[in-house]
């Protein structure tokens, strides 16, 4: 899942971005308020992470600015433990929820998932397709009773799969939501993964729509 971070803090953005890809999001960190604003409008990203006390432009005005263009990503703001003020403003303008700092990595994380999976109007975190089941709060996929080994971009990428269940995902969207800003992606990149997805949960778990994506296979 690809998160937005605007967050000007560089010891809280350096945490986050380290520790939330090591969990296996894809996450794109802006430290201006302005160009943070202005990514929502370039990427498909799946939820975002918004301090409120930014340099140049409020986070209030930001997130003002983007329900009242239409967007309706998932937004956590990052507040002062004593901004009450802000927090009840920011829920007021559309925030979905609100996290006081200082906070635990593992609490930004679930608190990810579980907007993520709102999202999605999916009321348990758990996705299951066929016989595979996958969780991402334990980063665990089964097929079966057999626990599999998957690569990060692996599970990012069955995860996304299985959150779009019934739905052909264009190469182009795929490859937006496993990569950020900063990776280097071959041409093949998504080619490659699917094709070890297919070796590890069978040819038919995946569908090619030809000139158009990918799709799951009947269950």
């Amino acid at each position: 899942m690809r998160i937005l971070l605007v967050e000007d803090d560089k010891l809280i953005g350096d945490g986050l971005k380290a520790g939330l890809i090591k969990l296996g999001f894809t996450l794109d960190w802006f430290t201006r308020g302005e160009e943070g604003k202005e990514a929502l409008y370039t990427a498909p990203y799946d939820a975002v992470i918004l301090d409120l006390t930014l340099p140049g432009i409020d986070g209030l005005e930001i997130l003002r600015e983007w329900r009242s263009q239409g967007r309706k990503e998932p937004v956590l703001v990052l507040t002062a433990r004593d901004a009450l003020a802000q927090r009840v403003e920011g829920l007021r303008l559309g925030a979905d929820d609100y996290l006081c700092k200082p906070f635990a990595l593992i609490e930004v994380a679930a608190r990810m998932e579980a907007l993520i999976r709102r999202s999605h109007g999916q009321a348990s975190n758990a996705l299951r397709h066929g016989n595979v089941t996958l969780n991402p709060d334990a980063l665990t996929v089964y097929l079966g009773d057999e626990l599999l080994s998957l690569k990060p971009k692996e599970f990012a990428l069955l995860e996304l799969l299985m959150r779009n269940t019934g739905r052909v995902l264009p190469r182009k969207l795929i490859e937006e939501k496993l990569y950020g800003w900063d990776d280097d992606v071959s041409s093949n990149a998504v080619e490659v993964h699917i094709h070890h997805l297919r070796r590890k949960l069978g040819n038919a778990f995946i569908r090619t729509v030809h000139g158009i994506g990918y799709t799951l296979g009947e269950q």
